[in-house]
């Protein structure tokens, strides 16, 4: 996924016919469709880049003469006011561009900015830092990869790559056991089962049935610290549920595994990029 091998093309016509529909009213009354120029990428505030062959793809596909060079690559810390990347050619592609992708490149550098301050806060590198599902309904692809340009590291991309055993299925199945026993003799033996669980209760459940990996759900740090003890490195410890920067390095200290942290996607704030205009001629 570091070199986009699916194609974003499909994802990123959709989104420039949601803002252009027939066409941009203001740019093709004010700019002639010779004129040819440059635009700089500026960086506002300190941030962690992910996204630029993205926001390159969308002028690519607007203007096929638009030229991009870079000044920085994804994963690079920037600091504000650094340039980013210039761009050269037809200023109607620019100008009808800019706004998708400034949206797209701001939201994939704000959550690998993000991420990058919870694997700080971590303090430890035997943890890693994981994201969840919940992303942006069509721009999955694009936060996860974000996540990696952080620092962090992708949990399942969906549904059909790996199992986790949630409370509603333990319901379903009627109890841990049923649910871990039905889910070893219906995957391929590649694919490990990992299970949620509410309490140590559960936890000695889980590890009884043969579960690969639990899922801490919302547990105190002394339960966390007690459930390491009771798994004894048999299964992969994950924590999840409210974790934020101020309590993820007592979390980390717990020593636990994996550190989900839904934050990391669900509701970053886009960070501040500036696109303008250096040369115009026609």
């Amino acid at each position: 996924m570091n070199d986009f091998s699916f194609s974003l093309d499909p994802l990123l016509r959709r989104v420039l016919e949601e803002d252009i529909g027939p066409g941009d009213l203001t740019t093709e009354v004010l700019i002639d469709p010779d004129s040819q120029g440059s635009a700089i990428l500026i960086a506002k505030e300190e941030l962690v880049l992910a996204g630029l062959k993205v926001f390159n793809r969308v002028f690519e596909l607007l203007s096929p003469d638009i030229r991009m060079e870079p000044y920085h690559r994804d994963g690079d810390r920037v600091q504000g006011g650094e340039k980013v990347c210039r761009l050269k050619g037809g200023i109607r592609g620019i100008l009808m561009g800019e706004r998708t992708a400034l949206n797209l490149l701001q939201r994939m550098s704000g959550i690998a900015t993000l991420t990058h301050r919870f694997v700080e806060r971590a303090g430890s590198s035997k943890v890693r830092v994981t994201d969840t599902r919940k992303t942006v309904p069509g721009l999955r692809y694009l936060d996860k990869y974000a996540v990696r340009m952080g620092g962090g590291y992708n949990h399942r991309m969906g549904l059909y790559d790996g199992v986790l055993i949630k409370d509603n299925h333990i319901a379903a199945a009627g109890s841990i056991g049923r649910a871990v026993e039905l889910a070893r003799a219906g995957i391929p033996h590649t694919l490990k089962i990992e299970v949620e669980v509410e309490d140590l209760a559960g936890l000695k459940e889980a590890i009884q049935a043969g579960a690969d990996a639990v899922l801490l759900d919302n547990m105190s740090v002394e339960q966390m610290r007690e459930a390491v003890k009771i798994a004894g490195g048999k299964v992969l410890v994950e924590a999840s549920g409210g974790i934020d920067l101020d309590s993820i390095g007592e979390v980390a200290g717990t020593g636990v595994d994996i550190i989900s942290v839904g934050a990391l996607t669900h509701s970053v704030r886009a960070v501040d990029l500036s696109l303008e205009l250096e040369q115009v001629a026609s």
